[in-house]
């Protein structure tokens, strides 16, 4: 046996569906690149038609398999009508990756009601939503995998995001539940949790230079991430190589969270 055979299949996710949420850009658009770098097949799912057309159509002209979803995380009857969509129109789905996300900054003391139901409704009620939409199908196939997208402020706090913390927390206990629960019909859901990466949502943080001296002298690799370093993250916890990995948060952070 070649070892490039043997890492091929244990890594490979030819022939498999996985569905994106948040997916027409940032991270959401790294994992789908990733995915379909190792062979599946693509659903990147967003609310813009238009953002997400641009998306598609710059990972099909790599060669990749890919189709677009308008699907609103917050909106149960949008989430059931895209994945049923999905399933029928592309292949039942493998792979379900819970990317969307919102950020909302305010002191807790005047954090207002509205922001906080928002930023809820995305970042924790959606996961669930999608999640029960998607695990109905792999509970019957008897296989599956979920990644939810945690965040380094799932285990370490900041000023002004106190609310996006909690929901982050509460995505590894989610994480964790549903591991417990679906693991006996093989389904297996994990998260990963990125530090502090360069993304659109933190460009403001990126530019900010005694923000990002702060940061950059609290992370044992002295730099921001970049997006495309999740890749590898996504992949082996989608693929077989993780076939025994469930319920875990695995921090992709540069080892913030190592060190005091």
């Amino acid at each position: 046996m070649h070892s490039t055979d043997y890492l091929g299949r244990l890594f490979g996710l030819e022939g498999r569906h996985a569905f994106v949420t948040g997916a027409s850009r940032g991270l959401g658009l790294a994992f789908a690149e990733a995915l379909a770098a190792a062979g599946a097949r693509v659903t990147i799912g967003g609310r813009k038609a238009d953002e997400l057309k641009a998306a598609g159509d710059r990972l099909r002209a790599e060669g990749y398999a890919v189709a677009e979803a308008v699907i609103d995380v917050t909106d149960t009857q949008s989430v059931d009508a895209a994945i049923a969509a999905s399933e029928a129109g592309t292949a039942p789905i493998d792979i379900l990756v819970n990317n969307a996300g919102i950020q909302r900054r305010a002191p807790l003391e005047t954090f207002s009601d509205a922001d906080w139901d928002a930023l809820m409704a995305t970042n924790l009620d959606g996961v669930f939503k999608v999640s029960r939409a998607a695990a109905k199908g792999m509970i019957q196939r008897r296989k599956g995998v979920i990644i939810n997208v945690s965040s380094v402020q799932s285990v370490l706090a900041r000023p002004s995001i106190a609310p996006y913390a909690a929901s982050k927390g509460a995505i590894t206990m989610l994480t964790k539940s549903m591991a417990g629960e679906w693991g006996q019909h093989g389904v297996r859901v994990n998260a990963i949790a990125p530090g502090y990466f360069k993304t659109e949502m933190n460009a403001a943080l990126v530019a900010d230079e005694q923000f990002s001296g702060w940061l950059t002298g609290r992370t044992p690799m002295r730099r921001w991430g970049d997006v495309e370093e999740l890749a590898g993250a996504a992949v082996f916890l989608a693929s077989d190589a993780a076939s025994f990995v469930t319920g875990q948060t695995l921090l992709v952070d540069g080892g913030i969270t190592s060190v005091l």
